[in-house]
């Protein structure tokens, strides 16, 4: 018995090819626009573009830049589509799996109904799935858990973001522990959190490398909460979920050791950002490290076609902060919420192929 997202044959399929054609609008369609726009509608223009928003009014009649948008959005719903037809045929065994699995658990779930879930997670559907993260149909429902968890590893190896991971890996969460046991490689964590821990299957990483280490995860989506539980009974490891906002926790101060995060902050908002990174402060310990990742498009590294699609996804896609998240100075971030700037640190790490984007810092023991 075991709680995780399970396509058959034929829907896996399905689902394959809606990566396929994700990778292909990706790495052939927008290269075609970057290059179009470089040697065509840049010197045809009366004045080349500068900016965003010069260039985006270039490309705004551009048949090409329709085109990319056209098969961006639709591949977008062509994936919600994909997985929902894996979700409805498991659905009700599901259920009954985390049911059994809850009734004897190893590790611990806490949910709240005193929580107030914030915009944006709130008002938007992030990435345009159906319902958004926490909606909810039926007495302990994960539909919403089980649709996120099947597109993750499709959208992310199709965008040259993954690490050879397929579907309910935790192949992100294996990555970023190495990347904790590189900038610390003398902290053993008795005590790790993970932030935004969404479907939880990341959060197994952590437990896996240091099994003898408490590990909790939070997040504010209870369907979410609820399948994250359920995995980590599945596979038999003993980790504590609860419904919580990462700004406000109920944990005392200094109580772990690492603090992560993998591709929250971006789905969240300015206020957040300050109220997540003060909370970080008080929660780690001293000598203790607090990790984070997410996306890499700040606009210093985009060509400005990439600023243009990049902030097409704001308008059109789900992702009311990505814009907002990569044109904050996240090093001056941390300092103001009270990280040592001598140990405060805002880069880039490679995954593979993949640059992702890393901040945090430790606190002096």
């Amino acid at each position: 018995m075991k709680v995780a997202f399970a396509p058959n044959h034929d829907e896996l399929a399905r689902q394959s090819f809606v990566g396929s054609l994700k990778e292909f609008i990706n790495f052939a369609v927008e290269p075609a626009l970057d290059a179009r726009f470089e040697e065509t509608l840049q010197t045809s223009a009366p004045k080349k573009a500068e900016n965003r928003d010069e260039a985006e009014a270039l490309l705004a009649d551009d048949p090409l830049y329709h085109l990319w948008s056209s098969l961006t959005f639709h591949s977008q719903n062509l994936m919600w589509n994909a997985v929902q037809t894996t979700t409805d045929r498991t659905i009700d065994s599901q259920i009954e799996a985390f049911n059994t699995l809850a009734s004897a658990p190893k590790g611990s779930m806490r949910l709240s109904d005193t929580l107030l879930v914030k915009a944006p997670i709130s008002t938007t559907e992030i990435h345009r799935q159906p319902g958004g993260y926490w909606r909810e149909t039926r007495e302990n429902d994960i539909e919403t858990a089980l649709n996120y968890s099947g597109t993750v590893d499709l959208y992310r190896n199709a965008k040259g973001m993954g690490t050879g991971g397929k579907v309910g890996s935790d192949s992100i969460g294996r990555f970023l522990a190495g990347v904790a046991s590189k900038r610390a490689p003398d902290l053993e964590p008795q005590a790790i959190l993970d932030m935004g821990c969404g479907t939880g299957e990341q959060t197994l990483a952590y437990k896996r490398t240091w099994p003898h280490a408490r590990v909790a995860g939070i997040d504010v989506a209870r369907p979410f909460i609820r399948f994250a539980h359920g995995a980590a009974e599945s596979q038999g490891l003993p980790i504590d979920y609860a419904e919580m906002d990462a700004g406000h926790t109920d944990f005392p101060d200094a109580s772990f050791d690492l603090i992560v995060s993998i591709i929250m902050f971006h789905e969240t908002s300015r206020a957040q950002v300050k109220d997540i990174l003060k909370e970080c402060w008080r929660l780690v310990r001293p000598g203790g490290l607090v990790l984070h990742l997410d996306v890499p498009y700040h606009y210093h590294r985009l060509p400005l076609t990439r600023q243009v699609t990049n902030h097409w996804q704001v308008r059109y896609n789900g992702e009311p902060f990505w814009s907002g998240f990569t044109a904050l100075d996240m090093k001056q971030e941390l300092i103001e919420a009270g990280f040592d700037p001598e140990t405060a640190f805002a880069d880039y790490e490679q995954a593979g192929p993949a640059t992702y984007f890393v901040f945090g810092g430790r606190k002096p023991a």
